[in-house]
């Protein structure tokens, strides 16, 4: 049978077969072309369009800003170097420029922008790492994102770094670049630029840099916080060995250098921060802003962030000056003081200490014995378990017995005894151990522990008798933080410093919300109110610093070998005062009584500056004026009076047996006289 050729090969043969198009080469070449063509034009005309466009205004950060409630700066974070204070690329050393060169972009002078194999690189070690080791940003790179964008990791923001970096390379030199790069970057601390970082770390212009400072100041950008010889010098050296290591590698410098510059002493400048005012205060809440906002020390100096604070100007300055003007000039005595708003927690005031330059210590925060202020806590449990202002206790040298066996004698101050009975308010006027213990022990000190742990006292406290005169150390911020609970009429505050956290464009804002727990009954705590009001009348143990207030208070004393303190209140305002040595060493008996005045001056001011009435009685008690003496109703022939606010029901109601009323017998009645005559035949 004759071969017949298939169509296909029959069609080729007479010219009419056709290849698929997959298998013509022409299609190929104009696919792959069309792209590229398209693409190179693409990216022709992006780069006119970026060459004709000029650079954008530059985007500074603005600086950290801690402020007071009315605005008021307290202190600010930047040490960026204003425009017209730049360093020139020719007084920065040669040695800085191959350090951050050989660090951050070994190809700067080679790439256009990008450094597409230094990027493959990162991202494939990222990548075996499982998080962001290296990050494959050239020096233009970082240089577009420090002028003209924020810190956000977003692919929008990359995109617009990408463009940008283009931007900078088609308008300038490298070294233009690299001049604004060193100007601009950010190397701890707050400080932005190598000029302000050669004199914040090595107290040095820039320009007198040598080999060893270069390669340290050329590894921080990566890492200031990681990396500064303030925070980790063995850190901060491993890092200039890599640099270092670095420039060996890119040929800055020989291995012999590098050795002798890694071996090279450097010299540290002290440490300053920024100038502040009310440091104690300002430290304390730029502390609470980092804790409470999840904010490093590394955000607040970069900038772009203004912190709200709580602080009351005018009670700050009453406070220091309160201090100043007490403490003896040539005594290592110390004091602290610190003000709440007893509505909210919010501090006013916080005085650390007598110089914040001389010790940064802050012993608003220092646990020392509370002494006699502690009886404030020990009467609210009181009160609030049936205990009334008119209960009595003989005050007298005497020893209890507890626990079955053991033994607990109680001194008064200079063992000076009132040698009759008290009551409440004497007690408390008088300061008087015995009555504090008896009383301790009549309602149990495990109820006494658990009033003062949920008035605000965190410290440890043991259920012993001598809880009740203030053994167990404890801070005034945690007294004060008490006593608000019985000035706001029963409520458990929380003390902050911090009252708002917010970016430069108000973007983000974080505000404090106060918490209030109702922990004491406001008939106990305006019973405690009008109660302590006796320690600032005669007879008080305040009663010499009377002369500064502009007003009612309530307050109490406390003194122990070591310790002088003075903790009381407004309706506004509540204040606590320590005063002692740090190192513990017993007061004069001058010095013992020097926590009194600091304390009045402070609330002179207060109540000139936020005053206030006194507190109206809320329901559930009764008022009644009783003899001391008797604890009875008091009677016009009673000489010593007392009057005191009563739980309804609990009231005196008989009259004062020791001085009762004589009332005259109602005069005879005599019959007439008789006449003479009758009298006569009688």
């Amino acid at each position: 049978m004759p071969y017949e050729p298939t169509q296909i090969e029959a069609s080729a043969t007479d010219g009419t077969y056709r290849s698929p198009w997959w298998r013509k080469p022409d299609i190929w070449a104009k696919a792959f072309a069309l792209p590229l063509v398209a693409g190179f034009g693409s990216m022709t005309a992006l780069l006119l369009v970026l060459r004709a466009t000029p650079l954008p205004a530059t985007n500074d950060a603005s600086p950290t800003k801690v402020v007071t409630a009315s605005g008021k700066t307290l202190a600010v974070w930047s040490l960026r170097a204003a425009r017209g204070e730049q360093t020139s690329l020719n007084d920065i050393p040669k040695d800085l420029q191959h350090a951050t060169i050989a660090v951050e972009d070994t190809h700067f002078y080679q790439h256009r922008a990008f450094d597409l194999p230094a990027t493959a690189r990162a991202l494939l070690v990222d990548a075996r790492r499982g998080h962001i080791v290296e990050g494959g940003s050239t020096i233009t790179q970082q240089l577009a994102k420090n002028l003209y964008l924020n810190q956000d990791r977003t692919v929008i923001r990359k995109l617009k770094e990408a463009l940008f970096a283009m931007q900078l390379e088609l308008h300038e030199s490298k070294n233009a670049i690299l001049e604004q790069y060193l100007n601009v970057v950010y190397y701890g601390h707050g400080a932005y630029g190598a000029g302000s970082a050669a004199v914040l770390y090595f107290n040095k212009p820039v320009q007198d840099l040598n080999l060893a400072e270069c390669a340290m100041l050329a590894g921080l950008p990566n890492g200031p916080g990681l990396y500064s010889p303030f925070v980790d010098f063995h850190a901060a050296k491993e890092r200039q060995y890599v640099v270092l290591m670095r420039m060996v590698k890119a040929g800055y410098i020989t291995q012999d250098e590098a050795v002798a510059a890694y071996r090279e002493p450097i010299q540290l400048s002290t440490l300053h921060t920024p100038p502040v005012k009310a440091p104690y205060f300002t430290s304390t809440a730029i502390e609470e802003a980092e804790r409470r906002y999840n904010l490093t020390s590394e955000d607040l100096y970069k900038g772009d962030t203004t912190i709200v604070t709580t602080l009351d100007p005018v009670l700050q300055e009453a406070a220091e000056r309160a201090v100043a003007t007490t403490l003896p000039k040539d005594s290592h005595l110390q004091a602290a003081v610190v003000a709440l708003d007893p509505e909210t927690g919010a501090i006013l005031a916080m005085q650390g200490g007598r110089d914040y330059e001389t010790s940064a210590y802050n012993r608003t925060f220092a646990e020392r014995q509370p002494g006699s202020t502690f009886k404030a806590i020990l009467y609210t449990a009181a009160l609030e378990h049936g205990w009334q202002p008119s209960r009595e206790v003989q005050s007298e040298l005497t020893t209890f017995i507890y626990d079955r066996e053991k033994q607990y004698t109680v001194h008064d101050y200079g063992d000076f005894y009132a040698h009759h009975p008290l009551t409440l308010r004497e007690a408390l006027a008088r300061s008087d151990n015995v009555y504090a213990v008896t009383t301790n022990l009549d309602i149990g000190p495990d109820e006494v522990v658990r009033a003062a742990r949920e008035m605000g006292i965190t410290t440890q406290l043991e259920p012993y008798p001598s809880l009740a005169l203030g053994v167990f150390p404890t801070s005034p911020l945690q007294m004060a933080t008490a006593y608000a609970a019985l000035a706001n009429g029963g409520f458990r505050v929380d003390p902050y410093t911090v009252g708002e956290v917010r970016d430069a464009h108000a973007t983000q804002v974080w505000q404090t919300t106060p918490k209030k727990t109702r922990v004491v009954t406001p008939q106990a705590a305006f019973q405690m109110s009008d109660l302590m009001q006796s320690v600032l009348q005669p007879g008080g143990t305040g009663y010499g610093e009377r002369h500064y207030l502009r007003g009612p208070a309530a307050a109490k004393t406390g003194t122990t070998d070591s310790d002088a303190w003075m903790v009381g209140y407004t309706p506004r305002v509540v204040c606590a005062v320590w005063v002692g040595y740090d190192d513990g060493r017993a007061l004069t008996l001058d010095e013992s009584h020097l926590a009194g005045p600091i304390w009045a001056k402070f609330m002179g001011v207060a109540q000139q500056h936020m005053p206030s009435g006194w507190y109206a009685p809320p329901g559930g008690v009764v008022q009644r004026t009783i003899d001391p003496a008797t604890a009875e109703l008091a009677t016009p022939a009673c000489h010593n009076r007392e009057t005191d606010w009563f739980l309804t029901g609990t009231e005196p109601t008989q009259s004062c047996s020791l001085h009762k009323v004589v009332v005259d017998p109602p005069p005879v009645k005599r019959m007439p006289p008789l006449p003479s005559w009758l009298r006569r035949w009688w």
